[in-house]
């Protein structure tokens, strides 16, 4: 990873995703950085109304704009962003790994952000065993013991990756069943890996460097004991956090981004596109077209500050 951008864009969800697309396609310089890949479309297990694809699955779809993205030269990087800084006329963005870059310009396409349990050691071992996307980080993890916490229909991707991969699966659930069809348990359990630990809430995550274990309490009997781990994947659902942009950009009473239809927010050079966009239609291919949207202004954007303005971006070419 450099640390000088065209476009940095936040968030890995579609809209974040087709806007990296885009951007590289037009030869500029774009990095993605997201705590996950795939935002909200990994709730999804199945989409029938995407225009020219009858029937997909969110991440596999999340997955193939990513490999055009990257095809184009578009870098991932699966951080969060914890600052944004104007500098002139580029920004500097730092994430909690610690690593700070510069952008001409950004496109907030975070949408919603995955949930966070809250506990001490959560923020101090993000990337370093604490993961909020088990298609991202799982396989870092193979041959480990791996806890994860999830429940319900959000659980049964998770819990299939990590299955795969782990020596060990704790999965840790609040109620006395995780909330999936029995079957399905029944073919993880199979497997004999998989630690059901019900009733439970993780209290506490532990580690010197990284993760090396969890603080587990019974929320019946009250009991707390120690399980080690190497990583703990928490995916218990999305919420707004846009906290970090506040003051940065105009924002309404939820939260969410005021942009206008070219995906212009209120300070320039800064675009935004998706579900954190104050707009009332939240669908898959609506946040695709709204983070192209903000990729075509990005680029004009990016190429006045390079001396080179331009009108309009035609992007149908013909072939030979």
């Amino acid at each position: 990873m450099s640390d000088a951008y065209d476009v940095v864009v936040i968030g890995a969800g579609i809209a974040g995703l087709s806007a990296a697309l885009y951007t590289s396609r037009q030869n500029l310089k774009t990095l993605v950085i997201s705590k996950d890949l795939g935002g909200q479309l990994n709730m999804t297990t199945l989409i029938e109304n995407y225009p020219g694809i009858s029937k997909i699955g969110g991440p596999e779809l999340a997955k193939r704009v990513e490999q055009q993205a990257r095809s184009f030269g578009a870098e991932i990087v699966f951080d969060e962003v914890d600052e944004i800084v104007r500098d002139g006329n580029a920004f500097i963005i730092r994430t909690y790994g610690g690593d700070e870059v510069r952008a001409l310009a950004i496109i907030l396409a975070f949408g919603k952000t995955p949930k966070e349990l809250g506990v001490p050691g959560e923020q101090k071992f993000k990337n370093r065993g604490v993961s909020y996307c088990s298609i991202c980080d799982a396989p870092f993890f193979k041959g480990k013991d791996i806890a994860l916490v999830s429940w319900g229909d959000l659980a049964i991707e998770p819990a299939t990756i990590i299955n795969g991969v782990a020596s060990r699966f704790y999965w840790i659930f609040p109620g006395d069943e995780p909330g999936v069809e029995r079957e399905f348990l029944d073919q993880l359990l199979a497997h004999g890996k998989v630690v059901l630990v019900p009733n439970s809430e993780v209290v506490e995550i532990r580690g010197s460097r990284s993760v090396e274990g969890i603080v587990v309490k019974n929320r019946k009997s009250g009991e707390v004991r120690e399980i080690p781990v190497s990583a703990v994947f928490i995916e218990v659902g999305y919420v707004t956090k846009s906290d970090f942009v506040r003051g940065l950009v105009e924002l309404n009473e939820r939260g969410e981004i005021i942009a206008d239809w070219e995906g212009k927010t209120s300070a320039p050079g800064i675009y935004a596109a998706g579900d954190i966009v104050a707009y009332p239609y939240k669908q898959a291919v609506i946040s695709a077209a709204m983070g192209v949207a903000a990729a075509l202004s990005a680029t004009s954007y990016v190429m006045s500050l390079k001396g080179k303005p331009m009108k309009t971006i035609i992007d149908w070419k013909a072939h030979k």
